[in-house]
Protein backbone atom coordinates (compact mmCIF):
# COMPACT_ATOMS: atom_id res chain seq x y z
CA UNK A 1 0.00 0.00 0.00
CA UNK A 2 1.14 3.42 -0.14
CA UNK A 3 1.69 6.05 2.78
CA UNK A 4 -1.13 8.03 3.56
CA UNK A 5 1.30 10.73 3.96
CA UNK A 6 1.94 11.06 0.20
CA UNK A 7 -1.69 11.26 -0.62
CA UNK A 8 -2.21 13.30 2.22
CA UNK A 9 0.97 15.92 1.16
CA UNK A 10 -0.47 15.56 -2.51
CA UNK A 11 -4.05 16.51 -1.74
CA UNK A 12 -3.37 19.38 0.04
CA UNK A 13 -1.61 21.04 -2.76
CA UNK A 14 -4.75 20.88 -5.03
CA UNK A 15 -7.85 20.96 -2.23
CA UNK A 16 -7.97 24.75 -2.66
CA UNK A 17 -8.08 24.58 -6.30
CA UNK A 18 -10.81 21.80 -6.18
CA UNK A 19 -13.36 23.58 -3.64
CA UNK A 20 -13.16 26.35 -6.01
CA UNK A 21 -13.82 24.18 -9.13
CA UNK A 22 -16.86 22.45 -6.80
CA UNK A 23 -18.54 25.37 -6.02
CA UNK A 24 -18.61 27.19 -9.10
CA UNK A 25 -20.43 23.57 -10.09
CA UNK A 26 -22.70 23.28 -7.63
CA UNK A 27 -23.75 27.19 -8.78
CA UNK A 28 -24.20 25.95 -12.33
CA UNK A 29 -26.14 23.06 -11.21
CA UNK A 30 -28.42 24.51 -8.60
CA UNK A 31 -29.64 26.80 -11.46
CA UNK A 32 -30.33 24.05 -13.25
CA UNK A 33 -32.16 22.80 -10.32
CA UNK A 34 -29.49 20.08 -9.23
CA UNK A 35 -28.18 19.44 -5.67
CA UNK A 36 -24.34 18.74 -6.15
CA UNK A 37 -23.98 17.18 -2.99
CA UNK A 38 -26.76 14.76 -3.72
CA UNK A 39 -24.93 13.86 -6.95
CA UNK A 40 -21.73 13.43 -4.87
CA UNK A 41 -22.94 10.91 -2.36
CA UNK A 42 -24.24 8.92 -5.12
CA UNK A 43 -20.59 8.73 -6.57
CA UNK A 44 -18.87 8.31 -3.43
CA UNK A 45 -21.01 5.25 -3.13
CA UNK A 46 -20.84 3.84 -6.46
CA UNK A 47 -18.04 1.06 -7.04
CA UNK A 48 -16.74 -1.26 -9.39
CA UNK A 49 -15.03 -4.32 -9.14
CA UNK A 50 -11.44 -4.63 -10.76
CA UNK A 51 -10.28 -8.15 -12.61
CA UNK A 52 -6.91 -9.81 -10.64
CA UNK A 53 -5.69 -10.41 -14.58
CA UNK A 54 -5.88 -6.37 -15.51
CA UNK A 55 -3.14 -5.34 -12.96
CA UNK A 56 -0.93 -7.67 -15.69
CA UNK A 57 0.46 -6.57 -18.58
CA UNK A 58 -1.59 -8.28 -21.11
CA UNK A 59 -0.94 -8.95 -25.17
CA UNK A 60 -1.54 -9.00 -28.31
CA UNK A 61 -1.50 -12.77 -30.95
CA UNK A 62 1.34 -12.05 -31.43
CA UNK A 63 3.86 -10.38 -28.70
CA UNK A 64 3.74 -9.23 -24.99
CA UNK A 65 5.82 -6.55 -23.29
CA UNK A 66 6.29 -7.25 -19.61
CA UNK A 67 6.30 -4.11 -17.06
CA UNK A 68 8.65 -3.49 -13.83
CA UNK A 69 7.08 -4.91 -11.21
CA UNK A 70 4.64 -7.50 -12.80
CA UNK A 71 2.53 -9.15 -10.26
CA UNK A 72 4.16 -12.77 -9.90
CA UNK A 73 1.01 -14.07 -7.59
CA UNK A 74 -2.68 -13.53 -6.64
CA UNK A 75 -1.13 -11.63 -3.33
CA UNK A 76 0.97 -9.24 -5.63
CA UNK A 77 -2.23 -9.02 -7.49
CA UNK A 78 -4.38 -8.10 -4.77
CA UNK A 79 -1.84 -5.59 -3.18
CA UNK A 80 -1.97 -3.66 -6.95
CA UNK A 81 -5.46 -4.07 -6.42
CA UNK A 82 -5.46 -2.50 -3.06
CA UNK A 83 -3.54 0.51 -4.54
CA UNK A 84 -6.27 0.91 -7.26
CA UNK A 85 -8.74 1.51 -4.42
CA UNK A 86 -6.42 3.39 -1.64
CA UNK A 87 -6.00 5.76 -4.40
CA UNK A 88 -9.55 5.99 -6.18
CA UNK A 89 -11.95 5.11 -3.78
CA UNK A 90 -13.88 3.68 -6.32
CA UNK A 91 -12.94 -0.58 -6.37
CA UNK A 92 -13.27 -1.81 -3.31
CA UNK A 93 -13.96 -5.43 -5.18
CA UNK A 94 -11.86 -8.17 -6.73
CA UNK A 95 -12.87 -10.38 -9.43
CA UNK A 96 -11.08 -13.73 -8.83
CA UNK A 97 -10.22 -15.83 -12.29
CA UNK A 98 -9.58 -20.09 -11.79
CA UNK A 99 -7.31 -21.35 -11.66
CA UNK A 100 -4.96 -18.55 -12.52
CA UNK A 101 -5.52 -16.52 -8.62
CA UNK A 102 -6.42 -20.15 -6.97
CA UNK A 103 -4.84 -20.12 -3.53
CA UNK A 104 -5.65 -21.35 0.09
CA UNK A 105 -9.19 -19.23 1.04
CA UNK A 106 -7.76 -18.31 4.42
CA UNK A 107 -5.04 -16.72 2.84
CA UNK A 108 -7.07 -15.05 -0.07
CA UNK A 109 -9.54 -13.54 2.55
CA UNK A 110 -6.87 -12.74 5.04
CA UNK A 111 -4.74 -10.48 1.66
CA UNK A 112 -8.43 -9.10 1.22
CA UNK A 113 -8.72 -8.12 4.49
CA UNK A 114 -5.13 -6.39 4.43
CA UNK A 115 -5.80 -4.36 1.71
CA UNK A 116 -9.09 -3.42 2.39
CA UNK A 117 -10.98 -5.33 -0.35
CA UNK A 118 -13.82 -7.93 -0.96
CA UNK A 119 -14.68 -10.05 -3.40
CA UNK A 120 -16.37 -10.06 -6.58
CA UNK A 121 -18.02 -12.26 -9.17
CA UNK A 122 -15.80 -15.50 -9.57
CA UNK A 123 -14.84 -16.48 -13.13
CA UNK A 124 -13.89 -20.11 -14.63
CA UNK A 125 -11.58 -21.05 -17.30
CA UNK A 126 -12.64 -23.78 -19.35
CA UNK A 127 -10.48 -21.79 -22.73
CA UNK A 128 -7.32 -23.04 -21.74
CA UNK A 129 -5.48 -26.43 -20.85
CA UNK A 130 -3.92 -26.74 -17.46
CA UNK A 131 -1.01 -28.76 -16.75
CA UNK A 132 -3.10 -31.06 -14.48
CA UNK A 133 -6.26 -31.74 -16.34
CA UNK A 134 -6.80 -35.03 -18.30
CA UNK A 135 -9.31 -33.79 -21.50
CA UNK A 136 -8.46 -30.78 -23.62
CA UNK A 137 -10.46 -27.56 -24.46
CA UNK A 138 -9.27 -27.42 -27.85
CA UNK A 139 -12.18 -28.40 -29.51
CA UNK A 140 -14.46 -26.99 -26.85
CA UNK A 141 -15.44 -27.46 -23.26
CA UNK A 142 -19.21 -27.17 -21.66
CA UNK A 143 -20.08 -27.80 -25.52
CA UNK A 144 -17.59 -30.28 -26.78
CA UNK A 145 -18.38 -33.94 -28.27
CA UNK A 146 -16.72 -35.80 -25.15
CA UNK A 147 -18.94 -36.21 -22.18
CA UNK A 148 -15.94 -36.91 -20.49
CA UNK A 149 -14.40 -33.29 -21.39
CA UNK A 150 -18.11 -31.94 -20.61
CA UNK A 151 -18.18 -33.03 -17.17
CA UNK A 152 -14.51 -32.03 -16.43
CA UNK A 153 -15.66 -28.63 -17.21
CA UNK A 154 -18.96 -28.61 -15.32
CA UNK A 155 -16.51 -29.54 -12.21
CA UNK A 156 -13.91 -26.59 -12.46
CA UNK A 157 -17.26 -24.23 -12.15
CA UNK A 158 -18.59 -26.13 -9.74
CA UNK A 159 -15.04 -26.03 -7.36
CA UNK A 160 -14.91 -21.79 -8.55
CA UNK A 161 -18.35 -21.95 -6.76
CA UNK A 162 -17.28 -23.57 -4.16
CA UNK A 163 -13.95 -21.17 -3.73
CA UNK A 164 -16.09 -18.35 -3.98
CA UNK A 165 -18.26 -19.47 -1.01
CA UNK A 166 -15.47 -19.70 1.20
CA UNK A 167 -13.98 -15.98 0.27
CA UNK A 168 -17.56 -14.20 0.43
CA UNK A 169 -18.55 -13.98 -3.37
CA UNK A 170 -21.39 -14.32 -4.11
CA UNK A 171 -22.05 -15.13 -7.93
CA UNK A 172 -20.01 -16.61 -11.07
CA UNK A 173 -19.15 -15.69 -14.78
CA UNK A 174 -19.16 -18.36 -17.20
CA UNK A 175 -17.50 -17.37 -20.29
CA UNK A 176 -16.08 -19.87 -22.75
CA UNK A 177 -14.64 -19.69 -26.37
CA UNK A 178 -16.17 -22.93 -27.61
CA UNK A 179 -17.21 -22.56 -30.99
CA UNK A 180 -15.91 -23.35 -34.50
CA UNK A 181 -13.49 -22.22 -37.13
CA UNK A 182 -14.98 -23.64 -40.23
CA UNK A 183 -18.43 -24.50 -42.02
CA UNK A 184 -19.80 -27.56 -41.33
CA UNK A 185 -17.32 -28.48 -38.26
CA UNK A 186 -20.02 -28.74 -35.92
CA UNK A 187 -23.91 -28.81 -35.49
CA UNK A 188 -24.99 -25.34 -34.71
CA UNK A 189 -27.75 -26.86 -32.43
CA UNK A 190 -26.16 -29.93 -30.96
CA UNK A 191 -23.81 -27.75 -29.94
CA UNK A 192 -26.03 -25.49 -27.95
CA UNK A 193 -27.74 -28.69 -26.66
CA UNK A 194 -25.01 -29.93 -25.53
CA UNK A 195 -23.89 -26.15 -23.29
CA UNK A 196 -27.49 -26.14 -21.76
CA UNK A 197 -27.11 -29.29 -20.20
CA UNK A 198 -23.58 -28.78 -18.94
CA UNK A 199 -24.61 -25.24 -17.81
CA UNK A 200 -27.65 -26.74 -15.92
CA UNK A 201 -25.55 -28.99 -14.08
CA UNK A 202 -23.59 -25.75 -13.07
CA UNK A 203 -26.41 -23.73 -11.91
CA UNK A 204 -28.15 -26.42 -10.07
CA UNK A 205 -24.91 -26.03 -7.83
CA UNK A 206 -25.21 -22.61 -6.76
CA UNK A 207 -25.82 -22.00 -3.54
CA UNK A 208 -27.97 -19.59 -1.76
CA UNK A 209 -28.03 -15.87 -2.66
CA UNK A 210 -25.66 -16.63 -5.43
CA UNK A 211 -26.17 -15.90 -9.19
CA UNK A 212 -24.90 -16.75 -12.48
CA UNK A 213 -24.21 -14.66 -14.88
CA UNK A 214 -23.32 -16.22 -18.19
CA UNK A 215 -21.36 -13.79 -21.43
CA UNK A 216 -21.69 -13.37 -25.20
CA UNK A 217 -18.47 -12.95 -27.44
CA UNK A 218 -19.28 -12.73 -31.21
CA UNK A 219 -16.35 -14.26 -32.20
CA UNK A 220 -12.56 -14.99 -30.35
CA UNK A 221 -11.02 -17.71 -30.20
CA UNK A 222 -13.50 -18.97 -32.60
CA UNK A 223 -13.97 -16.99 -35.99
CA UNK A 224 -16.84 -18.84 -38.08
CA UNK A 225 -19.16 -19.19 -34.76
CA UNK A 226 -19.31 -18.74 -31.11
CA UNK A 227 -22.10 -21.05 -29.04
CA UNK A 228 -23.04 -18.23 -27.10
CA UNK A 229 -22.28 -15.39 -29.59
CA UNK A 230 -24.61 -13.01 -29.12
CA UNK A 231 -27.37 -11.12 -26.46
CA UNK A 232 -30.30 -12.89 -28.00
CA UNK A 233 -28.59 -16.71 -27.08
CA UNK A 234 -27.62 -15.41 -24.01
CA UNK A 235 -31.04 -14.24 -23.04
CA UNK A 236 -32.51 -17.32 -24.53
CA UNK A 237 -29.68 -19.16 -22.19
CA UNK A 238 -31.18 -17.25 -19.28
CA UNK A 239 -34.31 -18.23 -19.54
CA UNK A 240 -34.05 -21.88 -19.94
CA UNK A 241 -31.37 -21.93 -16.97
CA UNK A 242 -33.93 -19.84 -14.11
CA UNK A 243 -34.63 -17.13 -12.33
CA UNK A 244 -30.61 -16.85 -11.16
CA UNK A 245 -29.32 -17.11 -14.45
CA UNK A 246 -28.32 -13.46 -16.03
CA UNK A 247 -27.20 -12.05 -19.20
CA UNK A 248 -23.36 -9.89 -18.47
CA UNK A 249 -22.67 -7.50 -21.18
CA UNK A 250 -19.18 -6.43 -22.01
CA UNK A 251 -18.85 -4.09 -24.11
CA UNK A 252 -16.43 -5.08 -26.00
CA UNK A 253 -17.61 -8.18 -27.25
CA UNK A 254 -19.77 -6.50 -29.88
CA UNK A 255 -19.99 -6.05 -33.55
CA UNK A 256 -18.62 -2.22 -34.42
CA UNK A 257 -21.24 0.16 -34.89
CA UNK A 258 -23.82 -2.33 -32.06
CA UNK A 259 -26.56 -0.24 -30.04
CA UNK A 260 -25.12 -1.48 -26.76
CA UNK A 261 -27.40 1.04 -25.14
CA UNK A 262 -30.32 -0.36 -26.59
CA UNK A 263 -29.38 -4.62 -25.70
CA UNK A 264 -28.81 -3.13 -22.01
CA UNK A 265 -32.69 -1.87 -22.03
CA UNK A 266 -33.86 -4.54 -23.59
CA UNK A 267 -32.26 -6.98 -20.61
CA UNK A 268 -33.17 -4.64 -17.96
CA UNK A 269 -36.85 -4.96 -19.87
CA UNK A 270 -36.68 -8.62 -19.28
CA UNK A 271 -35.34 -8.77 -16.05
CA UNK A 272 -31.99 -10.54 -17.27
CA UNK A 273 -29.73 -8.13 -17.30
CA UNK A 274 -26.97 -9.52 -14.45
CA UNK A 275 -23.81 -6.91 -15.06
CA UNK A 276 -21.05 -5.59 -17.29
CA UNK A 277 -17.45 -6.12 -18.10
CA UNK A 278 -16.69 -2.37 -18.75
CA UNK A 279 -13.85 -1.63 -21.53
CA UNK A 280 -13.62 0.16 -24.81
CA UNK A 281 -13.42 -1.04 -28.59
CA UNK A 282 -12.39 0.78 -31.76
CA UNK A 283 -12.21 -2.74 -34.19
CA UNK A 284 -13.66 -5.45 -31.70
CA UNK A 285 -12.99 -6.93 -28.87
CA UNK A 286 -9.87 -4.35 -27.99
CA UNK A 287 -10.22 -4.45 -24.14
CA UNK A 288 -8.94 -0.92 -24.28
CA UNK A 289 -9.44 1.30 -21.59
CA UNK A 290 -13.10 2.23 -20.72
CA UNK A 291 -14.04 5.45 -22.35
CA UNK A 292 -10.51 5.57 -24.28
CA UNK A 293 -12.66 5.28 -27.43
CA UNK A 294 -16.35 6.36 -26.89
CA UNK A 295 -17.05 8.23 -24.10
CA UNK A 296 -20.45 9.35 -25.33
CA UNK A 297 -21.27 5.58 -25.44
CA UNK A 298 -20.63 4.65 -21.80
CA UNK A 299 -22.49 7.47 -20.88
CA UNK A 300 -25.62 6.36 -22.44
CA UNK A 301 -25.39 3.03 -20.96
CA UNK A 302 -25.21 4.79 -18.02
CA UNK A 303 -27.87 6.77 -19.08
CA UNK A 304 -30.01 3.45 -19.44
CA UNK A 305 -28.77 2.12 -15.84
CA UNK A 306 -30.12 5.23 -14.12
CA UNK A 307 -33.20 5.42 -15.85
CA UNK A 308 -33.96 1.48 -14.22
CA UNK A 309 -32.89 3.08 -10.41
CA UNK A 310 -35.28 1.19 -8.53
CA UNK A 311 -37.05 -1.39 -10.15
CA UNK A 312 -37.51 -4.60 -8.37
CA UNK A 313 -34.72 -6.58 -8.15
CA UNK A 314 -32.83 -4.46 -10.66
CA UNK A 315 -29.44 -4.95 -8.91
CA UNK A 316 -26.40 -5.45 -12.31
CA UNK A 317 -22.79 -6.03 -10.86
CA UNK A 318 -20.16 -3.94 -12.38
CA UNK A 319 -16.83 -4.56 -13.07
CA UNK A 320 -13.63 -3.80 -15.47
CA UNK A 321 -12.27 -6.34 -18.19
CA UNK A 322 -9.51 -4.77 -19.79
CA UNK A 323 -6.13 -5.86 -21.06
CA UNK A 324 -3.17 -3.29 -21.02
CA UNK A 325 -0.50 -3.46 -23.04
CA UNK A 326 1.35 -0.10 -23.32
CA UNK A 327 0.67 1.70 -20.10
CA UNK A 328 0.89 1.24 -16.61
CA UNK A 329 -2.20 -1.34 -15.70
CA UNK A 330 -2.52 0.48 -12.50
CA UNK A 331 -3.02 3.79 -14.28
CA UNK A 332 -5.06 2.30 -16.48
CA UNK A 333 -7.70 0.90 -14.22
CA UNK A 334 -8.10 3.85 -12.22
CA UNK A 335 -8.37 6.06 -15.18
CA UNK A 336 -10.90 3.55 -16.27
CA UNK A 337 -12.58 3.34 -12.52
CA UNK A 338 -13.22 7.39 -12.73
CA UNK A 339 -14.55 7.26 -16.34
CA UNK A 340 -17.23 4.87 -15.36
CA UNK A 341 -17.90 7.05 -12.31
CA UNK A 342 -18.07 9.72 -14.54
CA UNK A 343 -20.33 8.27 -16.99
CA UNK A 344 -22.39 7.51 -14.08
CA UNK A 345 -22.54 11.22 -12.42
CA UNK A 346 -23.43 12.25 -15.81
CA UNK A 347 -26.48 9.99 -16.15
CA UNK A 348 -27.52 11.14 -12.76
CA UNK A 349 -27.73 15.13 -14.17
CA UNK A 350 -30.15 14.15 -17.03
CA UNK A 351 -33.33 16.08 -17.07
CA UNK A 352 -35.91 12.88 -17.07
CA UNK A 353 -38.83 14.49 -16.71
CA UNK A 354 -38.05 16.63 -19.84
CA UNK A 355 -36.83 14.13 -21.41
CA UNK A 356 -39.69 11.92 -21.21
CA UNK A 357 -41.51 15.23 -22.45
CA UNK A 358 -39.83 16.01 -25.44
CA UNK A 359 -40.04 11.92 -26.29
CA UNK A 360 -43.88 12.25 -25.99
CA UNK A 361 -43.88 15.20 -27.92
CA UNK A 362 -41.26 13.49 -30.95
CA UNK A 363 -39.23 15.91 -30.30
CA UNK A 364 -35.70 14.66 -31.29
CA UNK A 365 -33.90 17.56 -31.30
CA UNK A 366 -34.47 18.56 -27.82
CA UNK A 367 -34.48 15.01 -26.48
CA UNK A 368 -31.21 14.41 -27.87
CA UNK A 369 -29.60 18.11 -26.54
CA UNK A 370 -31.48 17.32 -23.33
CA UNK A 371 -28.86 13.87 -23.31
CA UNK A 372 -26.24 16.10 -24.76
CA UNK A 373 -26.49 18.88 -21.71
CA UNK A 374 -25.40 16.09 -18.94
CA UNK A 375 -22.79 14.67 -21.21
CA UNK A 376 -20.77 17.73 -21.72
CA UNK A 377 -20.93 18.37 -18.09
CA UNK A 378 -17.27 18.90 -16.46
CA UNK A 379 -18.49 16.18 -13.60
CA UNK A 380 -14.39 16.37 -12.64
CA UNK A 381 -15.14 18.21 -9.54
CA UNK A 382 -17.65 16.04 -7.81
CA UNK A 383 -15.75 13.05 -9.30
CA UNK A 384 -12.70 14.62 -6.76
CA UNK A 385 -14.32 15.61 -3.80
CA UNK A 386 -15.83 12.99 -3.60
CA UNK A 387 -12.44 11.12 -3.12
CA UNK A 388 -11.61 13.23 -0.69
CA UNK A 389 -14.04 12.98 1.33
CA UNK A 390 -13.21 9.36 1.40
CA UNK A 391 -9.36 9.80 2.24
CA UNK A 392 -8.57 8.58 -1.74
CA UNK A 393 -6.48 10.76 -4.46
CA UNK A 394 -7.98 14.09 -5.86
CA UNK A 395 -6.02 13.14 -8.63
CA UNK A 396 -4.92 9.40 -8.27
CA UNK A 397 -2.71 9.04 -11.12
CA UNK A 398 0.10 11.87 -10.41
CA UNK A 399 -0.30 10.73 -6.90
CA UNK A 400 0.68 7.32 -7.82
CA UNK A 401 3.42 8.17 -9.81
CA UNK A 402 4.88 10.54 -7.03
CA UNK A 403 4.58 6.96 -4.87
CA UNK A 404 7.53 5.69 -6.07
CA UNK A 405 5.09 2.43 -5.69
CA UNK A 406 5.90 0.65 -9.30
CA UNK A 407 9.91 0.72 -8.55
CA UNK A 408 9.41 -0.47 -5.12
CA UNK A 409 7.75 -3.29 -6.08
CA UNK A 410 9.68 -3.78 -9.15
CA UNK A 411 12.60 -4.51 -6.43
CA UNK A 412 11.02 -7.51 -4.69
CA UNK A 413 9.27 -9.16 -7.60
CA UNK A 414 10.49 -11.74 -10.13
CA UNK A 415 11.18 -9.86 -13.55
CA UNK A 416 8.26 -11.23 -15.95
CA UNK A 417 8.79 -13.06 -19.00
CA UNK A 418 7.96 -11.70 -22.37
CA UNK A 419 7.89 -13.43 -25.78
CA UNK A 420 4.60 -15.40 -26.54
CA UNK A 421 1.64 -13.37 -26.86
CA UNK A 422 -1.91 -14.00 -25.30
CA UNK A 423 -3.98 -11.78 -23.10
CA UNK A 424 -3.05 -12.01 -19.39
Amino acid sequence: MIDESTITAANEATEAALRTDYDALGEHLSRRGIDIAAIKDKVAAYGVAIPSWGVGTGGTRFARFPGTGEPATIFDKLDDCGVIHQLTGATPRVSLHIPWDDADPADLVAKAEETGLTFDAMNSNTFQNQPDQAHSYKFGSLSHTDAATRAQAVEHNLYCIELGQTIGSNALTIWVGDGSNFPGQTSFTRQLDRYLDSVRQVYAGLPDGWRLFTEHKMFEPAFYSTVVQDWGTNYMIAQALGERAFCLVDLGHHAPNVNIEMIVARLIHAGKLGGFHFNDSKYGDDDLDTGAIDPYRLFLVFNELVDAEGTPGFDPAHMLDQSHNVTDPIESLMNSAMEVQRAYAQALLVDRAGLAGYQDDNDALMASETLKSAFRTDVTPILRMARLNKGAAIDPVSTFRRSGYRAAVAETRPESGGGGGGIV
